[in-house]
């Protein structure tokens, strides 16, 4: 996954346009390789970028609020954990 677009689903506030639409340009040049499409191509990558943050929202606006939980390695069975590192 890319490690510049930040998690928002779980913030304190509500997701903004601004960070939806730039966690869809992130994704989008990670799909198509593209930092900066040429002229030919500007058409398609803003129409991917655009079809990518509508989806977002709606992805956003349907999953209940709350706080992301994710299991840290405290959370995780020792003996799991020791087993992992042996």
């Amino acid at each position: 996954m890319c490690r510049s677009i930040k998690t928002l689903r779980g913030t304190e506030a509500a997701s903004s346009e601004e960070e939806i639409r730039a966690a869809a340009l992130q994704f989008v040049r990670k799909i198509s390789g593209y930092r900066v499409p040429s002229r030919a191509n500007q058409p398609a990558f803003d129409a991917a970028v655009d079809e990518i943050a509508a989806s977002s929202r709606r992805l956003l606006d349907t999953l209940p609020a709350g706080p992301r939980t994710t299991p840290t390695v405290s959370t995780i069975p020792r003996s799991i954990s020791k087993t992992r590192s042996a």
